[in-house]
């Protein structure tokens, strides 16, 4: 059966094309405006991404830049020798001696008023002078000019938190304290310097004492923990698994695992933390060095990923030629191969550790939420997180706190900028392109 001319696939190909007429014309402005459409999506999603980012931002600096700044008043007290022994500084009659010095910021406040007056100022006061003269005994003897910070409810006034306008019914300070409070004000003894204690200070109860020393503490000792168990593991995990394990169905099960454990949620490593190193070992709770393994369980397969693919990226020709003068295979691995992937395992690791520092839910279950009122000094010490420390501030009641959560936020977000920052400068000066 013979084919006409106008059936023959390679008279149709060499059928010329009228590129002007009107259906290419149309084909064409159809495409066009395809990639117009998929460019404008892209556009906005990332518009929209940044406006999220933005505005997360913006809350959370309208609400916490007043952290750090604290409202003080300067007082001067004298710290006589008659009543404050040089040999037990520690058991002088603090209380008096602070409370009188405050109350004479204001002489024309009667005894019945002096309690009243005296809310002004933190209740800790005569404890943050103590220590200052216990660290220093050569102020006996001397009137020595001292900050105190004020009661969390006259720093929201300071900070115009309070609306003066509102009845005293619904105030926390009556109008009273807040016309000693213009009067100290006016006599330039209240002044708002930066807040240093936010970052030195451990939480207290009292907002305006309260700081993240030991949730930061915390964060540095869990986090060591994590990548000293890590961060080795990991390596030699992947160099097993990417060198010298056989490839079967026992090597294929446990690589489909590592890459599942990748994608679990945190909480389940929380809650093998508190069956396992809790329950069956007896570690102590809210210990960093608990912390630090549950983190470690959770980093530990993004690193064995990311080694394994560091490792698959260098040339074969690197191995072939190591091996080829003589290497022994764990030499060309160790002297070449390794190193050679090092900055982008790097990279990976610092990233790994930037996920675990943000991580809450693990450490609630193992109870790293305590209220601890001094910095860490080691890993098997009680200890909070900076991600926990900021759940405990949200779910504190004091207005004070509001601020100090959106505060914390900020410095957590710090963190983890930096540490991104030093894994993208890490890749970019000492990665290799091939």
């Amino acid at each position: 059966m013979s084919v006409t001319a106008d059936t023959n696939p390679s008279a149709l190909a060499r059928t010329p094309v009228n590129w002007s007429s009107d259906a290419m014309q149309a084909r064409r402005r159809a495409r066009y405006a395809a990639d117009t459409r998929l460019k404008t999506y892209g556009l906005t999603a990332i518009l929209l991404a940044l406006g999220f980012l933005a505005i997360l931002f913006t809350s959370l600096l309208m609400s916490g830049y007043k952290a750090f700044v604290q409202t003080m008043v300067t007082v001067e007290i004298r710290l006589d020798p008659q009543e404050i022994d040089r040999a037990d500084v520690f058991n002088a009659p603090w209380r008096n001696i602070v409370q009188n010095a405050l109350a004479g910021l204001n002489p024309e406040v009667t005894a019945a008023e002096r309690r009243k007056f005296l809310q002004t100022f933190t209740p800790n006061a005569q404890f943050l002078i103590r220590d200052r003269v216990v660290a220093d005994p050569s102020l006996i003897g001397r009137t020595v000019a001292f900050t105190v910070p004020l009661a969390d409810p006259f720093d929201q006034l300071a900070k115009g938190e309070v609306d003066r306008s509102l009845p005293e019914s619904r105030r926390r300070v009556d109008d009273t304290q807040i016309g000693w409070f213009d009067e100290l004000s006016a006599r330039g003894v209240i002044s708002q310097p930066f807040n240093w204690g936010l970052f030195f200070n451990a939480d207290s109860r009292f907002p305006e004492l309260a700081g993240l020393a030991g949730a930061i503490s915390g964060s540095f000792w869990a986090l060591l923990v994590c990548f000293l168990l890590s961060f080795p593991a990991g390596i030699a995990a992947a160099i097993y698994l990417e060198e010298f394990a056989p490839k079967n169905r026992v090597t294929d099960f446990i690589e489909v695992n590592i890459n599942n454990l990748a994608a679990v949620p945190s909480v389940v490593f929380g809650l093998l933390g508190l069956a396992v190193f809790l329950g069956v070992f007896g570690l102590p709770r809210s210990a960093p060095l608990v912390g630090g393994m549950v983190l470690a369980l959770m980093t530990l397969p993004t690193i064995i990923i990311v080694t394994r693919a560091s490792l698959k990226s260098v040339p074969s020709s690197i191995r072939e030629a190591a091996l080829g003068i003589g290497a022994s295979k764990h030499e060309a691995i160790l002297h070449h191969i390794l190193p050679l992937s090092m900055p982008t395992i790097l990279t990976g690791t610092i990233i790994g550790l930037a996920q675990a520092l943000g991580e809450t839910a693990p450490l609630l279950l193992i109870g790293m939420n305590a209220f601890i009122t001094s910095p860490t000094t080691g890993v098997l010490e009680a200890s909070t997180a900076l991600p926990t420390q900021i759940f405990i501030w949200a779910d504190s009641p004091e207005r004070g706190f509001v601020a100090r959560t959106s505060a914390a936020i900020l410095v957590l977000l710090g963190f983890l900028i930096t540490m991104n920052a030093i894994a993208i400068f890490l890749r970019q000066r000492f990665e290799r392109r091939w």
